[in-house]
């Protein structure tokens, strides 16, 4: 059991866990989920944690295979400026180690934000807080769960 799993179990939101064998060599954690899971790239979501105006932690969900816009995220924040947050500030803020980094259970409640393409599928994957182990729920008991909001979050070409 993951904080991320207690959670969804705790709020009574239907859900199904998904593991897989994670491959310590993999470079994309979220691809790699896609592949062994057999699910097309954008309903498999990762987890990123931005620095928002240098102070603030937020976090942003999109489809695995799409890049996180640096200006979408500051801007359905409300802030000037995202960078990506530095691991070990994620780490302590999440409870999670990098490519286990689940929206669900983390230590610190953090702003979300999850890309509005999450909003086509019934159901979408995210980490349930471990590398190998994917939590399958619908995005909108996702968005309750974390007091998320939709926002277009993926960068766009030439961006």
């Amino acid at each position: 059991m993951t904080p991320g799993i207690n959670a969804a179990k705790k709020a009574r939101v239907p859900y199904t866990l998904h593991e897989y064998e994670h491959d310590p060599s993999s470079e994309s954690y979220g691809m790699e989920a896609a592949e062994k899971l057999g699910v097309p790239p954008e309903r498999v979501f990762k987890t990123l944690v931005v620095t928002l105006d240098g102070k603030e932690l937020a976090v942003g969900i999109i489809p695995v295979d799409a890049m996180l816009s640096m200006k979408l995220v500051a801007k359905a924040a409300g802030a000037k400026k995202a960078v990506m947050a530095q691991p070990a500030d994620v780490e302590r803020a999440t409870g999670y180690v990098l490519g286990g980094v689940s929206p669900l259970g983390q230590k610190k409640r953090l702003r979300t934000f999850i890309d509005s393409s999450a909003d086509a599928f019934h159901t979408i994957f995210v980490s349930a807080g471990r590398r190998g182990l994917d939590i399958e729920l619908n995005p909108n008991d996702l968005k309750k769960l974390t007091g998320a909001s939709s926002a277009p979050l993926r960068q766009q070409e030439g961006e």
